[in-house]
């Protein structure tokens, strides 16, 4: 009989719904906060995101996992979860809690609201100079999956035009009107006027953004960051806008994460900083989309079907 951990965020509804896909299963609703390695004893399908020492130390008759979070980066390290253990996650519930957020940063920055923020907490009314728009402009998206096409759809309604940077090439994606491999990165720099990161993490990209490759944007582009902190060296960054480059940057991730207290980039004017709140639970929809995504997989799973999302 299957063993089934619930850590989801549920309505009574939804819940309902879970019990009725296995009605043979013994099944458990709790918070991944409270997860203990005994509470997982003899779980085959955990769906939420235990922590890494949980699993650890009492994971072992896990047969699946599913994530509420789109990465999982932490359950793919060595010893977390057994050779047997499939692990999927809710690819496709945050595109557009990110999006919106990352494109609110764009304008804002654009618009130069947060120096008139700024100002407004001083009482100064001053002009703080002119402002930027989306039409016309070339905005290249680092990551052109579910997020990705998200913000370049956003990004098209305003008139620009959109270029994705994905493994696939191939495959269209709405919303990006070329798409182009990572190798093409430095020579597609120059050319635009917004990078926006939301590249999943791996390898490829850590540390991509570096000080030198900083450099090869416009002088007076704009750098969204909302995958992985990873990927954009704050340092270089804090001395590439100390240099007085780029026109602004927005980053809702950060390496390291938080970022410490005394970075240069707290003070640096251009920069819009959010503390990791573009996904998560901050719209109503994503924690329904992610019910969805996993109540799906659970019945495939069940019926023993090929699972959506499948990371390992």
């Amino acid at each position: 009989m299957e063993k089934i951990l619930n850590a989801l965020v549920l309505t009574p509804e939804q819940r309902q719904q879970f019990l009725d896909a296995a009605p043979g299963a013994e099944q458990l609703f709790v918070r991944d906060a409270t997860i203990t390695p005994e509470d997982l004893a003899g779980v085959t399908v955990m769906l939420g995101n235990p922590s890494v020492e949980a699993l650890r130390q009492g994971g072992q008759s896990l047969r699946w996992m599913h994530t509420r979070s789109a990465g999982a980066d932490q359950y793919l390290e060595n010893g977390v979860l057994s050779e047997q253990t499939r692990l999927s996650s809710s690819v496709g519930a945050y595109g557009l809690s990110v999006s919106e957020h990352l494109f609110a940063m764009l304008l804002a920055i654009m618009k130069r609201l947060p120096q008139y923020r700024d100002n407004q907490a001083k009482a100064l009314w001053q002009r703080v100079g002119t402002a930027r728009t989306l039409q016309g402009a070339q905005v290249l998206v680092g990551g052109a999956g579910d997020i990705g096409s998200s913000f370049a759809l956003l990004c098209k309604a305003m008139g620009a035009k959109t270029l994705g940077i994905r493994r696939n090439i191939h495959q269209p994606v709405p919303g990006i009107d070329s798409l182009h491999t990572l190798a093409e990165l430095d020579d597609l720099l120059p050319q635009c006027d917004v990078v926006a990161l939301v590249f999943p993490r791996s390898q490829e990209t850590d540390n991509l953004m570096t000080y030198e490759r900083i450099l090869r944007m416009k002088p007076d582009a704009i750098l969204l960051n909302g995958g992985r902190g990873t990927a954009v060296d704050c340092a270089g960054l804090a001395q590439a806008m100390a240099e007085g480059h780029l026109y602004g940057a927005g980053l809702d991730v950060t390496e390291p994460e938080p970022l410490p207290a005394g970075h240069p980039l707290w003070k640096e004017p251009r920069v819009l900083i959010t503390p990791h709140v573009a996904g998560g639970n901050s719209l109503d929809i994503t924690a329904v989309k992610i019910a969805d995504i996993a109540l799906e997989n659970l019945k495939h799973y069940l019926a023993g079907e090929p699972l959506n999302n499948l990371l390992k």
